[in-house]
This record gives structure tokens, C-alpha cells and sequence, in this order.
């Protein structure tokens, strides 16, 4: 993979599969006959997933129908404080089929870093807030967010963001070329 002085590294994590295939308990957006599927763990307190989450919507703008996209929560708490918090947010946001209304709102708007603030993500996604409270309170989603992040551990994943393309490794840039470049010549163009 090219470095930031554009070197070329080699990683024992190239051509790393996807350990979870695509199921019906993911957040997808595009259609399962899609060519090409993008799979991205993130973590929705992370500058940098907030970053590639603009990317993405580009990538998805450009592609169309031709992609299946799958967001996969990756929570780093050792890194961002209430990154696990987010997670459960989304999860909850999901419970009330919103999560990709929570997702947008929470990569857009203030940095999802207290329950304030989730609770705030949460009404601006048009959720039912006093069950969302409830859900949180409860850590209702905390088993599927743990499960979600050990798929993308047994795949390689060490920090998010992280991309599968196809069920392979993404180990390139991140940049809205490398990334749309990488996805287009897997879809045939």
C-alpha cells in the first residue's frame, strides 16, 4: 500500500478477507444485485471516518446502482470517549428504521461526545426520543455492536476506518480518487 510519501508498503493484512459476509442484520444502502460492494467499518467519533463518510457519499453519487454500500460500526473507545455511545446511538436510531438517518446526522453535525448531544442527533433524525433514552439506559444494542466489531477484528481490522471492496481489503489512500478509482475497477468502470 503507498504510504503518505507515496513509497510502496507491504502489509501481512493485503488481501485480507472479509471474515462476515453481507446479511440481512448490516446497514445497506443500494441494491444486493449491485456489482460492487463497498463494506466500511467506522467509528462515528473518529475525525477521520467523518472525513471518509464524505467520500463515501461521493463514491455512491458517482457509482449509483452499481454499488451496494454496508456501514459496520467499528467503536474505538480507547481512542474517542463515547465512540461506543455513537454506536449504540445508531443502533438505537436502527431499532426505529433510522439508522441511516442517524448515521448522516451524526457524521454531519457536532461530534457525537456526550448523551446531550446524541439525544440531539437523535431528534434531528426524527426519532421517538423517550424510547431512544430508554434503549441507551439499557445498552439494548451492545451485544450486536460487539459482535459486529469481533467480524471486523477476525477480517484485520485494527482501527476504522477500514474498507472491504468486494470482500477484499481496501489497503490504499482513503482520498475520494484512490477510493473511487479502486471501486470502479472492480465494478468494470
Amino acid at each position: 500500500m503507498p504510504d503518505p510519501e507515496g513509497a510502496t508498503v507491504k502489509t501481512k493484512r493485503q488481501g485480507q478477507r472479509l471474515a462476515r459476509k453481507v446479511s440481512a442484520e448490516d446497514h445497506v444502502r443500494g441494491s444486493p444485485l449491485a456489482k460492487t460492494t463497498l463494506v466500511a467499518y467506522g467509528d462515528f467519533a473518529s475525525p477521520a471516518c467523518a472525513k471518509t463518510y464524505g467520500t463515501v457519499k461521493k463514491i455512491q453519487k458517482e457509482m449509483g446502482a452499481r454499488l451496494r454500500y454496508v456501514y459496520r460500526s467499528f467503536p474505538q473507545p480507547e481512542r474517542f470517549g463515547h465512540s461506543e455511545d455513537a454506536a449504540e446511538a445508531a443502533e438505537c436510531a436502527s431499532s426505529q428504521g433510522r439508522f441511516w438517518e442517524m448515521h448522516d446526522s451524526l457524521f454531519e453535525g457536532e461530534t457525537p461526545t456526550d448523551q446531550v448531544r446524541l439525544q440531539r442527533h437523535a431528534a434531528q433524525a426524527g426519532l421517538d426520543v423517550i424510547r431512544f433514552r430508554r434503549e441507551m439506559l439499557a445498552h439494548a444494542h451492545s451485544d450486536k455492536i460487539r459482535g459486529v466489531r469481533q467480524g471486523g477484528v477476525r477480517s484485520g481490522v485494527a482501527a476504522a476506518p477500514a474498507f472491504f471492496i468486494n470482500n477484499i481489503r481496501h489497503e490504499s489512500s482513503f482520498g475520494l480518487a484512490t477510493l473511487l478509482a479502486a471501486v470502479q475497477a472492480v465494478s468494470g468502470g
